[in-house]
């Protein structure tokens, strides 16, 4: 006994190879889409974070050496370097003085790669992170009581992808108060 079916009881059973062959296309034209979303995100989170790190080291870097020097007594100049690239700054204070003196000294200057700030007879704390390196530390006269202070920082990775890669350039000029 055969049992015949009609045309339209077979069109509603399964799919047809071209039906499988559109889905599977569709499906990995999302899944692309979802990866390269992914990827994109991923590498702008990346890119932000560096920016970041940078520029954080980079303002808490010329806000404490704005400080420092608006408060100073004077720029020590015969350890100071000022028109050069051999980047320190001597400055005396009556900050920080240790026991029974009126004046001390502190000084800024690149310890390794990094921003370093030294007060007398003291080690030398790092203003910057390990995250980070100064390329380029410069101080200049630019009146008898201000400094222009100009820094290169660059966000050290150990990748060489461009989403890993930040640097920044800062300038500024700072007068002493007690001019």
């Amino acid at each position: 006994m055969r049992i015949f079916l009609s045309k339209k009881e077979k069109k509603g059973k399964g799919f047809t190879l071209i039906e499988l062959l559109i889905y599977v296309s569709v499906l990995v034209l999302i899944i692309l889409a979802a990866g390269s979303l992914f990827l994109s995100a991923s590498r702008s989170s990346r890119k932000a974070k560096a920016a970041r790190e940078t520029i954080d080291n980079t303002r808490r870097a010329i806000e404490v050496m704005t400080h420092e020097i608006r408060e100073a007594k004077s720029i020590y100049t015969p350890t100071s370097v000022l028109s050069s690239s051999d980047g320190q700054l001597s400055l005396e204070t009556t900050k920080y003085c240790p026991g029974g003196e009126i004046t001390t000294y502190i000084d800024f200057y690149l310890c390794e790669q990094r921003l370093c700030l030294k007060k007398e007879s003291q080690n030398p704390v790092a203003l910057t992170s390990d995250r980070v390196e100064i390329e380029n530390l410069e101080f200049y006269q630019v009146a008898t009581s201000s400094i222009q202070i100009s820094l290169k920082v660059n966000y050290k990775s150990l990748s060489t992808r461009p989403e890993d890669q930040f640097s920044i350039n800062a300038t500024s000029t700072v007068s002493l108060r007690t001019y």
